[in-house]
């Protein structure tokens, strides 16, 4: 039996990936600690807990 391996999101397209005017760069709006951000970046199959797609429009053309 062959093992699925999850694929790793991209924080470029969760809901929490925002702009921040004072830094001048998008940065994650999600409050973390140390562990979550180093297991995030280290392991490319572990996906953030914290992730939401910030395609709004996903749902609908699932639907259709």
């Amino acid at each position: 039996m062959r093992k699925k391996s999850k694929e790793r999101t991209s924080c470029e397209t969760c809901a929490f990936y925002v702009y921040d005017d004072e830094y001048g760069a998008y940065l994650c709006d999600m409050n973390m600690d140390e562990d979550d951000y180093v297991r995030i970046m280290s392991d490319r199959y572990y996906q953030c807990p914290y992730y939401r797609n910030g395609d709004e429009y996903a749902v609908v053309r699932k639907q259709m």
